[in-house]
């Protein structure tokens, strides 16, 4: 297969971007790499162990559809080494799935998850979606309460959002689909909060939730402002300099790891392009901001500017503050994106 090849062969290439650091998160995901056969994968992992220095207990995930796990598959997984699955469920409810066009019903979902379990996986984390129109409280209720009855670690949830140029945004436009009220998002939220933390889940990050020891390592890594690489088409990359993203096209990306061309672009990161990726990353998080840290990395002047621009976020309980580390509450959790933007740097 051309694009496994390719893979290798930038695996190869860039076996000193990480400078030696030990790897602590290897992540199949970015689609659905579950359609790839498990022995690509195990070429894919015998690269990266051959080219970089690799934890004892790096978690290795891969991202899979419920339709997409078999016996076979997922014992031939545990046998090349993944040990963690990332579960693309989105709902447990038919008619939302119907309306994401998902190839997969509930029950589905739920056999999968159960299937995993048995087969020993111990680190299994699912996506859903809240938001969605016709979706009411109740319904995202039993969504939250079937998850919750199946036991897992780790579970991520996204409000939907409408992008332009998309069907569901032409649909949205032509008033043929109705938009959930920002009210009502809200209020899902706040039950996705309360149900959460009733359950023992640590709501780590805006859309992450993990119980104690399964926060994901590897979006851990991007929201602490650790250096990642990433290998294939559209795949991103950060090395504290540098932000690099190689070409979107698989069909270019392969010709021109073929031809020795360059199949990536690269931007070297302003000072203040720096901080303004730190306070995106780390403003999400329950690690928050550390003013200690704004001062080190960006000097006096930018963490003057910071302190102005969050004291009206502060007085309005949207932001609180502990030894110098400023984190959202659960209020400012809802505008974490407004309050960053304020925050930001923005270079004339």
């Amino acid at each position: 297969m051309k694009m496994i090849k390719s893979m290798q062969i930038e695996i190869t290439q860039r076996k000193d971007y990480l400078k030696g650091q030990k790897v602590s998160s290897i992540y199949f995901g970015g689609g659905t790499p579950s359609i790839l056969t498990t022995s690509d994968i195990k070429k894919l992992l015998k690269n990266i162990y051959q080219n970089h220095q690799i934890n004892k207990d790096a978690e290795i995930t891969i991202e899979c559809n419920p339709e997409d796990l078999t016996v076979s598959k997922l014992s031939t997984y545990k046998k090349i080494g993944v040990n963690r699955l990332s579960i693309g469920v989105q709902s447990f409810d038919n008619t939302d799935l119907q309306f994401m066009n998902r190839s997969h019903n509930s029950e589905k979902a739920i056999q999968s998850i159960k299937l995993a379990k048995d087969l020993g996986f111990n680190n299994i984390s699912i996506d859903l979606i809240y938001g969605l129109p016709n979706q009411t409280l109740k319904k995202w209720e039993k969504n939250l309460d079937i998850m919750f009855s199946l036991d897992i670690q780790h579970f991520s949830a996204y409000t939907l959002t409408v992008e332009k140029k998309t069907t569901l945004y032409h649909l949205v436009e032509k008033g043929k689909v109705k938009q959930l009220s920002e009210d009502n998002v809200i209020n899902q939220f706040n039950l996705l909060q309360k149900k959460a933390k009733e359950q023992g889940f640590i709501h780590y990050e805006i859309s992450n939730f993990g119980k104690e020891g399964r926060f994901s390592k590897h979006n851990s890594s991007y929201w602490k402002n650790k250096h990642y690489l990433g290998i294939g088409p559209s795949a991103h990359s950060y090395n504290g300099k540098h932000r690099r993203w190689n070409l979107s096209s698989n069909t270019n990306y392969i010709s021109n790891i073929e031809k020795k061309s360059i199949y990536f672009k690269e931007e070297k990161l302003s000072l203040s392009e720096k901080y303004n990726e730190y306070i995106f990353t780390s403003l999400r998080t329950i690690w928050g901001v550390d003013v200690f840290i704004i001062k080190k990395r960006y000097g006096n002047n930018i963490k003057c500017h910071f302190l102005k621009e969050i004291i009206k976020w502060q007085v309005n309980k949207h932001v609180k503050c502990n030894s110098n580390i400023y984190t959202l509450t659960s209020k400012g959790k809802i505008v974490a994106d407004s309050i960053s933007s304020d925050l930001f740097i923005i270079s004339s």
